[in-house]
């Protein structure tokens, strides 16, 4: 009797469970569809806080038949609940960053090679072999904490490029110039990815002229500096570093996947990611492209805890489906829309 019981349970676990060889194999649209599908049942059944949500809006997989029947999570859960499907037990806890005293994000991660999968498969999607570059990390507030996902993912960056050079260089902008013109003077393909502030840093210590660097940006002042939007930020960054052109990272503490822009502030996804809008007055009404809306995410890479997330970011997604951050709901509002507004 009891060997039948855990059978008929593993067959059910095993049945309801999702390769995250087959997120990571996506090749169309129509692949993608299909199992967002297979995972939002997976999550319906496996994650108590989603299956409570879905259970208020009196939403089942019965009712959902495309991408657009599905519930997006508001992300202010992340605060306040452990979003995490319980088939496993989570190994990895990472946390955003928060002023004194506020409630901060937590992302259970079960499995942390899900994760490692993610972005490096992403970041070889768009910029090719990791092994190619020299890694250089300027990214002072996040190391300044525990738990941060980005710093995570960047220090695997740098493992894996398995330059001497490659490193984090935290507030010691002297060795880090010297490092930049020398690896410039080499001709070695470079990439400098920073937080916003301490980029301006740099470039207020030492103006350079780069032609083998990649300049990235993260985002975010950290209440550093004045807030900038993007364009005027783009600017100054590729004036002190001599760059037609300023790449960025869209990524959160909730999120294993990361979008990517080459210049422009339009980003591109990865084929297990995609980015949606809703309606800004219906937050249960996703919209068409090429209207600004509340950003909406389907990360399947997040299999383990929550993909289908409703952010805080105001943005607009165009017809190729890259998109855009034009902004950031305050308190779930359009007032002070005031992150790097375009």
């Amino acid at each position: 009797m009891v060997t039948l019981f855990y059978f008929t349970y593993f067959c059910y676990h095993f049945k309801n469970m999702i390769n995250s060889n087959s997120i990571f194999n996506i090749k169309t649209k129509a692949e993608f569809e299909a199992l967002a599908l297979k995972v939002f049942e997976f999550q319906f059944k496996n994650n108590r806080v989603y299956r409570s949500f879905c259970d208020l809006l009196y939403t089942h997989p019965s009712d959902v038949k495309a991408i657009e029947d599905i519930p997006f999570l508001p992300i202010e859960f992340f605060k306040t609940r452990k979003v995490v499907c319980n088939t496993k037990n989570a190994t990895t806890l990472f946390t955003s960053s928060g002023t004194t005293g506020s409630v901060t994000s937590k992302h259970y991660v079960t499995d942390i090679d899900v994760y490692k999968t993610s972005f490096q498969h992403g970041f070889t999607k768009f910029y090719g072999p990791i092994e190619a570059y020299t890694i250089l990390a300027l990214l002072p507030s996040y190391l300044e904490r525990e738990g941060s996902s980005l710093v995570y993912m960047v220090n695997d960056l740098i493992a894996q490029s398995k330059s001497p050079d490659s490193g984090f260089y935290l507030d010691n902008l002297s060795t880090l110039k010297a490092t930049l013109l020398r690896l410039e003077a080499e001709g070695k393909n470079t990439l400098l990815i920073g937080v916003s502030f301490a980029l301006l840093d740099l470039i207020e210590f030492e103006k350079f002229e780069l032609k083998h660097t990649i300049i990235m940006e993260t985002g975010g002042m950290k209440g550093r500096r004045q807030e900038l939007i993007r364009a005027e930020l783009h600017h100054k960054l590729k004036k002190g570093f001599g760059v037609n052109h300023i790449h960025s990272e869209y990524g959160m503490t909730e999120l294993l996947s990361q979008a990517y822009s080459k210049g422009n502030g339009i980003f591109e996804c990865p084929p297990w990611m995609r980015v949606l809008t809703r309606d800004t007055e219906d937050p249960l009404t996703l919209q068409n492209p090429g209207k600004a809306g509340g950003i909406n995410v389907i990360d399947l890479a997040n299999i383990n805890s929550c993909a289908f997330i409703a952010t805080q970011d105001l943005g607009r997604v165009h017809a190729d489906d890259s998109f855009e951050i034009i902004g950031r709901f305050d308190n779930s509002d359009i007032r002070g829309c005031n992150l790097m507004v375009l």
